[in-house]
């Protein structure tokens, strides 16, 4: 597991996590820029500094800001970098919310294939919401 301040936030690397680390990067940023932790403006590190901060590839983090950028979290600048992009505040939530419906489908599906019931979903869901 890597971990590196960028601005005011912490990304937190897991290997072990069984998501892909671009989709981590993107996550965390995403979710630093929704709350406010990282404002309109605010410049990230170049592709080449977090991959090395991070001692991960340039190709992951090169994937990461393009999604982040495509999604209109950031904007880059030739010979100047990126950084974060004046948001809808909507737009941004519903996309977190689109994520959140995908997981939980997800988590549906397999708790279908083992069996569970709705109630017994629910009540994971419950538990792991208590634990934060």
């Amino acid at each position: 597991m890597h971990s590196l301040e960028v601005n005011a936030i912490d990304l937190i690397i897991s290997n072990a996590s069984g998501q892909p680390i671009y989709e981590q990067i993107v996550r965390q940023i995403k979710g630093a820029i929704t709350t406010g932790k990282l404002p309109p403006g605010e410049p990230l590190p170049s592709i080449r500094a977090l991959a090395r901060d991070l001692r991960i590839s340039v190709i992951t983090t090169k994937r990461a800001y393009e999604e982040l950028e495509r999604d209109g979290f950031i904007h880059t600048v030739a010979g100047k970098g990126s950084f974060v992009a004046e948001q809808d505040l909507e737009l941004a939530k519903e996309s977190h919310l689109r994520d959140i419906e995908a997981h939980l489908q997800a988590a549906v599906e397999l708790g279908r294939q083992c069996g569970l019931g709705s109630e017994e979903l629910a009540d994971i869901l419950r538990v792991l919401c208590e634990e934060d």
